[in-house]
Formats: C-alpha cells, sequence, structure tokens
C-alpha cells in the first residue's frame, strides 16, 4: 500500500534540519545526502577529519568505530571531488573495521552499503543496508542507504517505504532530500518542492540552505521556470560559494537563456573543480551546439577518460555511458551496455535511455515498450516525453507523436541545447 500522502504530511510537520546537504549526481540522479555512520564535516574541514583519523589509526589500529568512521569519510571525499581513487581506500577501512569487530558493527556495514550505492552496486548496497538494519532496526543512516538503493534498483513501493521509516525516524536533510526525490518521481513536482522548503525554513547552516536552495532550483529548472532557476542557484551560491552543483546548475540555466558565454564559463569552473560525466556532457554539448566540435570532442574525451577511471576503482556505470554512446556517434554500443544496465536494475532513467538507444539503431517497436516503463509513475520530464514523441514518430504515429513532443516543449522549452531544436523541427514538420 503506498503512503505516499503521510510522507508529505511527515515532511510539512518536520522541522530542523540535522546534517548537511548532498550533492547531485549524473543527470537525474537522486540527489542523495551522506549517509554514513558518523556524518563527517563538510569540505576542507573533512580533509582535516580524514588527517585526524588517520594519524589516530596508525597509534591504535585496533579502533574498529574509527576505521568504520574513516571509511565513510572516504566515501565523503569522492562524493565531494568526483574522486573515485577513495573507493578503494573506503573499501579497505570499512573491511577492517568489520575484521576486527564482525558483530553488530553496524556503522561499518552502513558504511559498506553508501560506497556501493556510489559504485551504483545498487544490490549489494541493499544488502548491507539489510544487514545493519538486522543489528540495529531504528538505525535511520541505514534506512538511507536502502531508500537510494532501492530507488535506483526500480523498487517503487520498496523506496517509497524505506522513505517513509526514514522520515519517521530522522526528519532532517538527508530525509526530506529522499522524500522530495520520491514525490517528483511520481509526478508530484509541487510536494516536491514544498518539502524542500521547509527544509530550507528549518536550515541554519550555508550548506544546509545552499542544498535546499539547489535542490528547489533544480525543480524550477525542470519544470521550465529557468528565470527561477537561475535565481535559486544563485542564491545557493551565495549562501555557500563552494557548492559546485549550483555552480554548473546555473550554467544550465544561462545556456537555456541564451547566456552562452555566461554558461561556458561557470561549466568551466564547475568541471574544472569537480570534473563530474554530467558537467562534462553538458559543457560538451553546449559547445556542439555552438558549432565548437574541437572544444565538444575535448569535453567528451575527458568524459571517457573519466568513466575509464571511475570503472578501474570499482564503479559499474552503464548508464552514464550507455547515454552518451547513444547521441554521440556510437548508438549499437549505448545498446550493449544499456542493456546490461536493465539486467541490473529498473530504474526510469535506465528504461529512458535503453528506449533511446534502440531508436537510434531502428529498433522503434522494441523502443517504445521502454517508453511506457520510463513514463509508469508519471514522472514529468521533457526528456522521456521527446525520446516517445521521437519514437512514435519513426513509427508513424502522428498523433500519439505530436502529443508527447509538444508535451517535452511544455515541461521545459529549453531542455537540452541540441535535443530542443530538434523536437520544435519535428514538431512543426509534423503540425499540418
Amino acid at each position: 500500500m503506498r503512503r505516499l500522502p503521510l510522507v508529505l504530511a511527515t515532511v510539512l510537520l518536520c522541522g530542523g534540519l540535522a546534517a548537511a546537504g548532498g550533492l547531485t549526481g549524473p543527470p537525474h540522479q537522486a540527489p542523495t545526502a551522506p549517509a554514513h555512520p558518523a556524518a563527517p564535516p563538510p569540505g576542507g574541514a573533512l580533509a582535516a577529519a580524514i588527517g585526524a583519523d588517520q594519524q589516530h589509526l596508525r597509534a591504535r589500529p585496533d579502533d574498529a568505530a574509527a576505521w568504520a568512521r574513516l571509511g565513510g569519510e572516504y566515501v565523503e571525499q569522492a562524493r565531494l571531488t568526483a574522486d573515485a581513487s577513495y573507493y578503494p581506500k573506503a573499501d579497505e577501512a570499512l573491511h577492517r573495521s568489520l575484521a576486527l569487530a564482525p558483530t553488530g558493527n553496524t556503522d561499518a556495514l552502513t558504511g559498506l552499503g553508501a560506497l556501493a550505492n556510489a559504485r551504483h552496486l545498487f544490490a549489494e548496497a541493499a544488502d548491507q543496508a539489510r544487514r545493519a538494519l538486522d543489528t540495529a532496526p531504528l538505525h535511520w543512516q541505514a534506512w538511507a542507504v536502502l531508500t537510494d538503493a532501492r530507488t535506483q534498483l526500480g523498487d517503487d513501493a520498496g523506496a517509497t517505504d524505506a522513505a517513509q521509516h526514514l522520515l519517521d525516524l530522522h526528519p532532517g536533510a538527508a530525509s526530506f532530500t529522499r522524500a522530495a526525490y520520491d514525490l517528483e518521481q511520481h509526478g508530484r513536482p509541487e510536494d516536491a518542492a514544498a518539502a524542500l522548503h521547509r527544509a530550507l525554513a528549518d536550515a541554519y547552516d550555508p550548506a544546509d540552505k545552499a542544498f535546499c536552495l539547489h535542490q528547489i532550483a533544480e525543480l524550477d529548472r525542470n519544470s521550465g521556470r529557468t528565470a527561477d532557476a537561475l535565481d535559486g542557484y544563485r542564491r545557493a551560491l551565495a549562501a555557500d560559494p563552494a557548492f559546485t552543483p549550483a555552480l554548473a546548475g546555473q550554467a544550465r540555466a544561462e545556456a537555456a537563456l541564451g547566456r552562452t558565454d555566461d554558461a561556458l564559463a561557470h561549466y568551466a569552473q564547475a568541471a574544472a573543480k569537480v570534473p563530474l560525466p554530467q558537467y562534462l556532457l553538458e559543457l560538451g554539448e553546449l559547445h556542439e551546439s555552438l558549432g565548437h566540435r574541437e572544444q565538444a570532442a575535448e569535453q567528451y574525451r575527458l568524459l571517457r577518460a573519466e568513466a575509464d577511471l571511475a570503472a578501474a576503482n570499482g564503479v559499474v556505470d552503464d548508464l552514464t555511458l550507455g547515454q552518451f554512446e547513444a547521441d554521440h556517434d556510437d548508438p549499437a554500443t549505448a545498446v550493449r551496455l544499456l542493456r546490461a544496465e536493465w539486467a541490473r536494475r529498473h530504474h526510469p532513467l535506465v528504461a529512458d535511455a535503453l528506449a533511446w538507444a534502440l531508436h537510434r539503431t531502428g529498433a522503434d517497436r522494441e523502443a517504445l515498450g521502454y517508453t511506457d516503463l520510463a513514463l509508469a509513475h508519471g514522472w514529468r520530464d521533457a526528456l522521456f516525453h521527446y525520446h516517445r514523441g521521437e519514437i512514435e514518430r519513426a513509427l508513424g504515429r502522428t498523433a500519439d507523436a505530436r502529443t508527447d513532443l509538444s508535451q517535452a516543449l511544455a515541461t521545459d522549452p529549453q531542455f537540452n541545447p541540441l535535443q530542443a531544436p530538434q523536437a520544435r523541427s519535428a514538431l512543426a514538420a509534423l503540425t499540418p
């Protein structure tokens, strides 16, 4: 039985932020707040905390709790810097903690779950979270890990249930964020925004404020309210100038508003600080839309290099590369990658990406079925509708194609610098 109304009611009744906010991942990926055992400090303080724990463990190598804490700090450092080389370090520290304290070590199990989520090993993350909850059923950090894992696995009812448990146990930034994402995926962006505004009203830490403002701006951007989104990203940066996701968001909004020089500069700054594939892809596509072929190719080269580096450090992410290859030279490879991703998880993003890759290889009838799965829960996503509209157009379903292409442009007229213009051209061609 679904409990979404209760989710929202709980959010609106809750007050106070208890933890620093998180960071958005690849396009449309769930925003996540830290869910490690002992919430490490943000920013430069995190590096200091890592150094202090390393020093402590040189003197006390038998301290299982400190190893678990250090493992969580490594996961957080990887999340903040997009440096996947911290993952093997986290893995070693967390397993060392378990070796020292193999029974009832909830923090180490939760840390391993958070690490598995970061590596996109979502089934493993869910298993680790359940092991942690077997020993400590009220451990909210483990519920956060389980919520993220179930969300990414496409376990719709299970994710909502876990988010509800998290809200009941710990009404803070971690639970607000996940509840908002759950609501957005179910076509309720207004309720998602209400949840985030409630969190913002109680925020006092700059990082908390920046995170909430950024998430609200993301909702505005995804709904086509680009000017509002730009203002939100700027407010987030004013609250915390080091919050890189807001800098990339500002660039995204500027590009949509035609302020391309500003967008290029801010994208470049964001990618230099945190070289996430998402930023590199968006910067490359903006260059490509402007006819800057060499600059676009350079960003795509960097994207592949970052993906290779992540894979070398245990990350299993066929979605990001599959999305990229579908639109940039190699749709057959995209289909292979995305079928593998679909075998591991049935998230709407994977369904949409696989549908688009199949379309790019001419397999439109099979593709159409995956678009149904992507839109099954009501997510209002311009890209989903654009992809479905193009697939319908290829199949000769003119009226349906017109409806979906119109919906894409109504949701967000500038959803992508390359594909939004194509959507307008396709719709014009279908208009009598």
